[in-house]
C-alpha cells in the first residue's frame, strides 16, 4: 500500500528536516548545491509551498516553509527527490536510496516560535563549527533575511516583515536577533521536535492541531 502523506495542513508552518542514508553526504560540491535550490524552487512554485528558511548541510537540510495545500510538502519533497537523487546517482556512479526515509517535520506555532525555529535553522552552520558569522555561509537563507538577497526560493514570512517598515529596518533587527544566543532549553524543544514529529507550540496550539487530525 502506497504511504500516507505526512500531516502538514495547509496554513501551518512546518520544520522539515531531511537526511541522508545513515548520515552520509548528500552534497559533495557547490554544484550539487545549486541544483537541489533550483528543484526545491521548482517544486515549491508547482506545488504551491511558501519557504521561509533553508540551510544546506552537508548531509542533511533544513526547511521551514508553509504547504498551501494539505498534500502540498510531500509532494514537493518527492518531485525534488526523484529528480535529485536521479542526478546524484548517475553523477557519482552509485545506486539505491540516498536519503533517509522520509523527510521529518514538526508543525510550527506561529506566534510563539517561527521565529526561534527561523533562528535554530539559519545558525545551523556556526553550531556545527563550519563558519564563526551566519553570512559566511552560502547556503542558507540568513543573507535573504540579514542583507536583502532575494532567492528565487524565498518568501519571507509575516512575522519577519512586522520586525521593520522597510528592508533596511528588517535587516537590521535580524542581524539583531540571531547576533543573541538561543535559549538551550528553546533550542532543544525545536530539535527534539522536529526529529520526533511533535508539534512545536502551546498545549491549546497543539491541541488545536490534533483536532484537525479528526
Amino acid at each position: 500500500m502506497p504511504r500516507q502523506p505526512r500531516f502538514c495542513p495547509a496554513g501551518f508552518p512546518v520544520h522539515l528536516i531531511q537526511r541522508g542514508n545513515n548520515r552520509q553526504a548528500i552534497f559533495t560540491c557547490d554544484a550539487d548545491l545549486a541544483a537541489y535550490a533550483n528543484w526545491l524552487a521548482q517544486g515549491a512554485e508547482r506545488f504551491d509551498v511558501a519557504i521561509h528558511g533553508w540551510v544546506f548541510m552537508t548531509n542533511h537540510v533544513h526547511l521551514l516553509a508553509t504547504p498551501g495545500q494539505d498534500e502540498s510538502l510531500s509532494r514537493m519533497m518527492q518531485f525534488l527527490g526523484r529528480l535529485y537523487v536521479r542526478r546524484f546517482n548517475y553523477r557519482y556512479t552509485r545506486s539505491g536510496t540516498l536519503f533517509e526515509g522520509r523527510f521529518k517535520s514538526s508543525i510550527v506555532q506561529e506566534e510563539q516560535y517561527l521565529l526561534t525555529c527561523l533562528r535554530y535553522i539559519e545558525l545551523n552552520p556556526v553550531r556545527a563549527g563550519m563558519v564563526r558569522d551566519p553570512g559566511d555561509y552560502n547556503w542558507s537563507s540568513f543573507r535573504a533575511h540579514a542583507f536583502g538577497t532575494a532567492p528565487r526560493l524565498w518568501s519571507p514570512h509575516d512575522l519577519y516583515i512586522e520586525l521593520g517598515r522597510n528592508l533596511e529596518q528588517r535587516q537590521k533587527a535580524w542581524r539583531a536577533l540571531t547576533s543573541e544566543s538561543l535559549d538551550t532549553e528553546a533550542m532543544a524543544k525545536v530539535r527534539h521536535c522536529a526529529n520526533t514529529g511533535l508539534v512545536l507550540g502551546t498545549k491549546a496550539f497543539r491541541e488545536q492541531v490534533r483536532q484537525l487530525q479528526h
